[in-house]
């Protein structure tokens, strides 16, 4: 005997198919700095010309934590920075659209 599917069921799948398409997905920032090498006679490090690098900013446990990235990585951490904001986007909306069918089954018709 099959079970009726659930009301919010096509709303969950909807859902996962969204989050499917976000990943990968990471709250955070990513910033360029500009840092001195650990070269002891480095012209570039002596021009004041230092090294390009990049930080990504997060927060863990409530503190601001960062760490250095490997410039192959931030194509790949940009998309999941984009990503997490638009999966965020999606979770507000997500809200007003689960009372919203509430609402729709709570003051529908019951069949007698």
């Amino acid at each position: 005997m099959k079970h009726p599917k659930a009301p919010d069921s096509a709303l969950r799948q909807d859902f996962l198919r969204q989050l499917q398409k976000l990943w990968p997905a990471i709250k955070g920032s990513l910033a360029q700095v500009r840092k001195p090498c650990i070269r002891p006679n480095c012209p570039a490090c002596a021009r004041g010309d230092k090294h390009p690098a990049f930080i990504l900013s997060f927060t863990d446990k409530g503190r601001r934590r960062c760490m250095y990235v490997p410039a192959e990585l931030v194509p790949q951490l940009r998309q999941a920075l984009s990503n997490g904001k638009a999966l965020e986007a999606f979770l507000y909306q997500l809200g007003p659209e689960l009372l919203r069918q509430h609402r729709q089954r709570r003051d529908a018709p019951t069949p007698e």
